[in-house]
Formats: structure tokens, sequence, C-alpha cells
């Protein structure tokens, strides 16, 4: 205990926004200072750790039989535990360096909704990748702290937190969450969404990379414009098994993500029907805030605003919310009791 508390002197204190698709390391005094994807290479022979991260992923669909990428985080929660610790290490020791024995305090982002068994695995995770100590903070009440909503004051705070494995949505008041709802729909089920899509309309099967840069690009929640936008595509052909290229319009992909977008919207209307009526005339003049990389589909702020009929924020910087919501309760230990899991 002892040592641990020397080490932590030595350590900085660090907050991480642990996501399906990306990690986001906050650091006390310095901001975010790391921003890469979830996703570890690994030897299948030796078990050994070949890549972390931004050139992990790049690897994706492309390793050989003896090379094994591994997204450890599944739907906001931990799928494998071991490549989870090697990638919070990973990110750790880069933060500090490269040193060995570093002690930081840890603030960590979860989806709401998570089991106790969840957290725990978490909270070991970060334990065993170096952490002295280690508290858990809801995603969406992270990202109402983030994007400076007043979550202390008696007023209603609806955010919603679109991500890569789930969306979370909270609505917020006195610093604690009155209502939560968390289904596991986001950046990763639209990109399945399109995979599916393009299979059943074109055989054509396309990998991850090539959904997520299709739904980047041409993805929308709402007709925007006028104007018809176009993509070529490459996959290759379930029927005669050879590559092939296709081109592909914004309207085919808004109309692949329908569904997608459609249970979010129906957590949304869910959400607003639990929440209090005091509290709903709160939202009624504040609207809803989107965070998440899911805030940033074209569109989806029109398509909520169209259809529940209250004003619809985009965060400043939606990606980084939670992060940031996190980092900041680092500085505020008497925040952090109130606020922590």
């Amino acid at each position: 205990m002892f040592i641990n508390t020397i080490m932590g002197w030595f350590s900085n204190d660090m907050a991480i926004d642990l996501g399906t698709a990306n990690t986001l390391v906050y650091v006390k005094g310095r901001g975010i200072v790391c921003n890469e994807p979830s996703v570890v290479a690994k030897s299948v022979k030796s078990g050994k750790v070949l890549a972390v991260g931004t050139d992990a992923k790049k690897m994706l669909g492309r390793t050989p039989g003896d090379v094994q990428t591994i997204r450890p985080i599944k739907d906001g929660v931990i799928s494998d535990f071991d490549a989870t610790g090697e990638m919070l290490r990973y990110f750790i020791q880069r933060v500090h360096n490269r040193k060995s024995f570093m002690r930081p305090r840890i603030v960590i982002g979860v989806p709401t909704g998570i089991t106790q068994v969840e957290q725990r695995a978490v909270k070991d995770a970060a334990l065993s990748s170096g952490g002295r100590e280690v508290y858990l903070i809801e995603e969406p009440v992270a990202a109402a702290i983030g994007t400076g909503l007043p979550i202390s004051e008696p007023s209603g705070n609806m955010i919603v937190d679109i991500g890569g494995g789930t969306t979370d949505i909270a609505v917020i008041s006195m610093d604690g969450v009155v209502y939560s709802k968390a289904i596991r729909v986001g950046g990763d089920k639209m990109d399945e969404a399109v995979i599916n899509y393009i299979k059943r309309k074109y055989n054509l099967l396309i990998g991850e990379m090539m959904a997520e840069q299709i739904k980047i690009e041409l993805g929308s929640a709402y007709k925007t414009g006028t104007d018809r936008q176009t993509m070529e595509i490459k996959g290759r052909d379930l029927v005669s098994g050879i590559p092939k290229t296709l081109i592909l319009d914004d309207d085919e992909v808004r109309e692949s993500l329908a569904e997608p977008v459609s249970q979010i919207l129906n957590a949304i209307k869910l959400a607003l029907e639990n929440t209090p009526p005091e509290l709903s005339a709160d939202i009624v003049d504040k609207g809803i805030v989107l965070a998440g990389g899911g805030a940033l589909l074209k569109g989806m702020d029109i398509f909520l605003r169209e259809e529940t009929s209250l004003p619809i924020i985009i965060a400043e910087e939606p990606l980084m919310c939670v992060a940031l919501g996190a980092g900041r309760v680092l500085d505020d230990i008497d925040v952090l009791k109130k606020v922590m899991m």
C-alpha cells in the first residue's frame, strides 16, 4: 500500500473512455493524449502482442493464420479480458513514456446497465494493468459533464451517447441519473447493416473497414440535399467468388441504416415516456444533447428533431465528450464521489 502511494506521486492520473470502437485517454493537466482504435493484434503461437490501436486496426481482415486481430470490447463491455488488459497496459505505459512501476489513479467510462460481473472485469483489467485506484463512471454522465451540462442543478438534462457498441440514453438531475437506458445498437450495428444490405441486394461481400468507410462517406439518417452522392465499393462476388467493384449511392446507404437509426429513436421515445413531467418540461426547453461518434452521422439531428419535435443539439466534440467528462471529475474529488458507480 505504501509503495503504491509512493508510485502514485510519480504517476499521471488518467481518465479512459474504453469504447468498443476507440479508446481515448485523458491525462490530468494535459488533456486528451491518446485516441486509438480498440484493437489488439496477437501471435496465435506465442500469445505475444504484436500491435495495439491504429497499427492493429490496419491488420483487420488482412492477417495470416498465425496472427489474430481482436476487438476486446464488444457492445461496450469486455469480451476478451486478457486482450483488454494488454491494451490498457499499452496505453498506460505510453502515457508514462514506457516507464514501469507507475500506479496512476484511473477513472473509466462504462455503459449504463452494465452488470456487477462486467464492472468487476473492467476494474480488474485496469488494476492488473497498473492502476492504483480505479473508479467507474456511467458514460452518459461523463458525456454530460464533458459537454458542460449543468447536471448539479435540479433541472432535467437529457443526453444520448451513440457509441460504437451501445447507445446510452440518460436523464440527469442533481448529479444523479433519473432514468437511463442502454441499447446494444451503435456504429458497429450500422456497419453490420450496410454489409447485410449489400450482401442481400448485390450478392457482394464487403469487409468491416469498407463498411465503415461507406457509412462515413455516404451514410445519413435523413435526406439533407438534392445532389446524389456515389462511391465505388470493392468486395467479393458471392456467386462467382471473384473480386468485384460496383457503384453505391447515398439513398441505398440511408435505406440500409434505417433499422439501427429507428431503434435509437424508439429508445429515445421510451426514455421520454419514462421521464417525470417536471423534468420533461426542462427537456422541452433545453432539448436533447447528442454525443458519441453516431452523433456525426449526417442528418441524425434533423431526423430526431422531426420525429420528437424537440430541439436536438450536437455536442461540440462528440467523440471526446466521455473522456473529457471523466477527466474533469479527476480534478474534483467531491464530484467524483457523487457520480461514480
